[in-house]
């Protein structure tokens, strides 16, 4: 792939369920605001974490120890993406997770190639992330928290769950933190290459 890292890939098409997997298979994604056309992304660098590369607080470790946290998988998939779109501080926008993305993930979610990691806290959902299975790599969409620490609760679960890389898209100072890494597209995409196997996108059991 020779197209630009920082600018759209493509303009355009659908989010249907065919598309998306034949995107997230070639390592790209939709990400544009709602009102206007679908641009299609696949960052160059790109941020990753490598599951056994991830840094935990010491103070995350004790709340996970002292198990504050009850962590679920895709025990409540549209609650995660509508948390994930909600505004994050008093006043701000919501995200660019519109109604169009909120029903193509869970769309994907149907059909068996999206995940959701959901975590509680006194029986309220505190947080969680939702992302797209491709084979051993979870390209991670979204995460939120409501109650501090939840987010990073979830992702520790994930990376627990035997994948070989989570795609991060594009970095930020959390997940920098946390121990997130650019590496070269041409990198991603052979890793992605390798761990997609033979098959369509993941297809793992809704329940877990």
């Amino acid at each position: 792939m020779t197209a630009p890292g920082d600018r759209p890939l493509a303009v355009g098409g659908d989010l249907g369920v065919e598309r998306l997997v034949r995107a997230y298979r070639r390592g790209i994604f939709p990400w544009y605001s709602g009102g206007g056309p679908i641009l299609w992304w696949s960052p160059d660098p790109r941020a990753v974490i490598v599951p056994a590369e991830l840094r935990v607080s010491r103070r995350l470790r004790r709340r996970l120890r002292r198990n504050e946290f009850r962590t679920t998988e895709n025990a409540a998939f549209d609650e995660v993406v509508k948390g994930c779109a909600a505004p994050r501080r008093d006043g701000e926008h919501a995200t660019w997770i519109g109604p169009e993305m909120r029903e193509a993930y869970c769309a994907l979610h149907a059909a068996g190639h999206a995940r959701s990691i959901e975590c509680w806290h006194e029986g309220m959902l505190a947080g969680g992330i939702y992302g797209v299975e491709v084979g051993s790599v979870f390209c991670g969409e979204s995460m939120f928290s409501r109650v501090s620490d939840a987010s990073k609760a979830a992702l520790a679960f994930l990376c627990t769950k035997g994948y070989a890389l989570v795609d991060c898209q594009v970095p930020n100072e959390h997940l920098l933190r946390m121990g997130a890494r650019l590496i070269p597209r041409r990198e991603f995409l052979a890793i992605l290459a390798h761990c997609a196997g033979p098959g369509a996108l993941s297809r793992r059991p809704r329940g877990g």
